[in-house]
C-alpha cells in the first residue's frame, strides 16, 4: 500500500459538505473533486491519451464487462495490462460489469453466487461472480476496481430492493476477501464498494452503514439516474453519501450534468463519471457556461463565434459555423473536436470547483454558476 494515506482531505467547505482532497493510486495522484472520462472499450471515444492529458484528465474508466468479452482480460494481461495496452499512464478505474448486467435484463439470470448471462455480441453463455469480477480487474491492472453489485431497476418494490441490497453486500464481502487473498489490495490497488437502495432512504442508509463497516478503500453510490426524476435522483445520492465514511473517497456512478455534479459536490461527493460529454458531442451538442447548444441548429450556419469565449481549448480557433459544417457533414473531426471540448468543459468545471473550495466560497459560487447555466438553457 502507499506509504501515505491513499485519501487525504485537504479542505472542507464551511457552508456545504464539499471537500477538496487528494487520492493516491499506483499510477499517480488524483485531485478531487474530479470527473472521469469513460473509456468503455479501452478508449475514450474519438480522443487520444495525449489529448486527454492536454485537456486535464487525471483518471479514466474502463469497462470490465466489455473488455472481458473483447479482446478478453487474459489478452490484455498478456499485453502488459490495460495501461500499456491503451497507452494511458495515468490511473484507471474499472467498473464491475454490474450495470451492464442490469441493462441486459432479458439476457441474464441473477443467482446467489453471481450472474449468468448471454453475450450481447454472439449470445455465448457467460458468468460473472465476485471471483470472476476481481480476477478480470486484476488481469486489467486496475488502479481502482469496483465490487460486483446488483443494480435494482426503477421503479422497484421494497422487498425486491431489500433482497438485492443484501445480495450486493454479500458480494462486496466476497470481493474484498478475494482481493485480500490474491494480494491485489496488498499491491496498492484499491477496491470500492457500491451502496445501492433504489428510492428507499432507509435502505440506502442501511446499505451505506453496512458497507462502511467493511472498511473498503473507497465507496460508490450506485443505482441512480436509471429512470427516476432528477429530484428523486439527488435525494438518493443525499440519502447515501452522508452515511459513507468521511475519510474515504465517495464516487457517484454514471452521472451527471454540470449542475447535478456541482450539487452533488455540495453534498460531499468526490468523483464522477458519465458517457454523456462524448455521446452528445457526436450529435453536435456542446456545453457552455450559458447552457448547452446544438450546433445542428440552422441559426449557427453562419455564426463566426467560437463555442465559448470563456472555455479555451482545441475548438477555440474554429467558428460555430465550421463546427456545424463538420457535424452536419458527418466528418470524423467533428466527433474529436466536440468530444474534446465537452470533456474539457467538465474537467475545467471540476478544477473551478476545487479552487472555490480552497478559496472558501464554494457555496455562493456554485449557486451562481447553476443559476447562469440554467437561465441560458431555458
Amino acid at each position: 500500500m502507499p506509504s501515505v494515506p491513499h485519501f487525504e482531505l485537504l479542505k472542507t467547505d464551511t457552508a456545504t459538505a464539499a471537500r477538496r482532497a487528494r487520492l493516491t493510486t499506483r499510477h499517480g495522484v488524483v485531485q478531487t473533486p474530479i470527473f472521469m472520462p469513460v473509456g468503455t472499450q479501452g478508449t475514450v471515444k474519438a480522443v487520444t491519451p495525449v489529448q486527454l492529458r492536454e485537456i486535464g484528465a487525471q483518471i479514466i474508466l474502463g469497462n470490465t464487462y466489455h473488455l472481458n468479452i473483447r479482446p478478453t482480460s487474459e489478452l490484455i494481461r498478456d499485453m502488459g495490462g490495460l495501461h500499456k495496452f491503451m497507452g494511458w499512464d495515468g490511473p484507471i478505474l474499472t467498473d464491475s460489469g454490474g450495470f451492464q448486467v442490469f441493462s441486459l435484463a432479458k439476457l441474464r439470470d441473477i443467482r446467489p453466487d453471481g450472474v449468468a448471462f448471454q453475450s450481447h455480441l454472439d449470445g455465448a453463455k457467460l458468468f460473472l461472480g465476485p471471483r470472476e469480477v476481481m480476477t478480470i480487474q486484476q488481469n486489467l491492472g486496475s488502479d481502482i476496481a469496483m465490487v460486483l453489485d446488483e443494480c435494482p431497476p426503477f421503479p422497484c418494490e421494497r422487498d425486491v430492493c431489500a433482497h438485492s441490497v443484501a445480495r450486493t453486500f454479500e458480494w462486496a464481502k466476497q470481493c474484498k476477501q478475494i482481493a485480500t487473498d490474491n494480494g491485489f489490495l496488498a499491491a496498492g490497488h484499491h477496491v470500492f464498494a457500491i451502496a445501492q437502495g433504489s428510492t428507499y432512504d432507509d435502505i440506502r442508509r442501511e446499505a451505506a452503514e453496512a458497507l462502511a463497516s467493511l472498511d473498503f478503500p473507497g465507496y460508490a453510490i450506485g443505482g441512480v439516474s436509471v429512470g427516476e426524476p432528477e429530484p428523486e435522483m439527488l435525494q438518493q445520492v443525499s440519502a447515501s453519501v452522508k452515511y459513507l465514511p468521511a475519510h474515504k473517497p465517495r464516487y457517484t456512478m454514471g452521472l451527471g450534468t454540470p449542475p447535478q455534479m456541482l450539487k452533488m459536490i455540495a453534498m460531499g461527493v468526490d468523483m464522477f463519471d458519465c458517457v454523456m460529454p462524448t455521446r452528445v458531442a457526436r450529435n453536435g451538442l456542446v456545453f457552455t457556461p450559458d447552457g448547452p447548444i446544438n450546433l445542428r441548429n440552422e441559426k449557427y450556419r453562419a455564426d463566426p463565434r467560437p463555442i465559448s469565449d470563456e472555455v479555451q481549448n482545441y475548438t477555440t480557433n474554429f467558428s460555430r459555423a465550421y463546427l456545424r459544417h463538420l457535424t452536419t457533414s458527418n466528418e470524423m473531426l467533428a466527433g474529436t473536436l466536440l468530444s474534446m471540448h465537452n470533456l474539457h468543459f467538465f474537467l475545467d468545471l471540476m478544477a473551478q470547483a476545487r479552487a472555490r473550495i480552497e478559496a472558501g466560497d464554494y457555496a455562493t459560487w456554485h449557486r451562481a454558476w447553476i443559476t447562469r447555466y440554467e437561465a441560458g438553457s431555458k
